[in-house]
């Protein structure tokens, strides 16, 4: 289970990050294949395959250049591509989502409808313009997505702490802390301290990995009753730097949560070997 956590949560990831494939989009469009079509018919039709030869010259021309023109990818390719991400993106989330406990996935649902009431209400503030809140209502897009993240990856290491008994390792570490003290011989006491410290070490990540899930649920709380205060908060704001400020801070929150997800991932890997 925690290994389909993880594979939906890269796939998520990836869905957000890929750059445009502009050659793809040129060539894999109805207006293309049109054209392809109108010339191949043609052609069969006419017996005159100079149109065949016309419309594949046509078709060299076009993947020469348009891939790397600025206005098409502009006014066409990028607005694509963005569908593209959106599709996938919500895709995959739909996908992780419904691998998550009901809870984990109703947190999330949760979240959604705050910040679709949070532009509603941005909406019907006449001293908030929808130019001047485009930069900071983004930012309420990349809190969800690094909620999100921070749900997926929690349920992951707790799914793994639940498979650790640490019970039974605290009685081991006792165990071979009295055969230090018991030992008869340094062979047998080296190895007996050899063992401890390999069982402390375990016991250390595993403390670790418990302090990131405390972390990491915290911060989903204060996502949520930051998101709430602002719904409180958005109908009397004069300037979008009051909402991007609280915004800012909780940004930076997220950022050093996920820089030590990061670090757990390795733990897991550490301690699982």
């Amino acid at each position: 289970m925690a290994d389909k956590l993880r594979r939906l949560e890269n796939a998520y990831k990836l869905s957000e990050k890929d750059s445009p494939p502009y050659r793809r989009y040129a060539f894999a469009n109805i207006y293309n294949y049109t054209l392809l079509g109108g010339f191949a018919a043609t052609a069969a039709l006419t017996q005159n395959w100079w149109f065949g030869v016309l419309g594949a010259g046509l078709e060299a021309l076009w993947m020469l250049f348009a891939p790397d023109s600025k206005i098409i990818r502009r006014l066409w390719f990028d607005k694509v591509h963005a569908e593209n991400q959106r599709t996938a993106a919500a895709a995959a989330r739909a996908q992780l989502l419904a691998s998550l406990p009901p809870r984990d996935a109703q947190l999330v649902t949760e979240l959604d409808a705050k910040r679709e009431q949070i532009l509603q209400l941005c909406g019907e503030n006449q001293a908030l313009t929808n130019e001047l809140l485009h930069d900071e209502l983004a930012k309420l897009d990349q809190l969800v997505a690094s909620y999100v993240d921070l749900v997926a990856a929690s349920r992951r290491y707790e799914q793994y702490m639940e498979t650790v008994d640490v019970g039974q390792l605290e009685r081991e570490i006792r165990g071979q802390t009295q055969l230090i003290e018991r030992a008869r011989s340094d062979d047998q006491r080296k190895l007996a301290q050899k063992n401890l410290a390999v069982l402390s070490k375990r016991r250390e990540k595993l403390m670790e990995i418990g302090q990131f899930i405390s972390k990491a649920r915290g911060q989903m709380n204060l996502i949520a009753n930051t998101f709430q205060l602002l719904a409180d908060q958005i109908v009397t704001m004069r300037s979008p730097q009051e909402l991007g400020g609280q915004l800012d801070e909780l940004i930076d929150g997220v950022e050093a949560v996920r820089t030590t997800a990061r670090e757990t991932e390795a733990l897991l890997e550490t301690v699982g070997r």
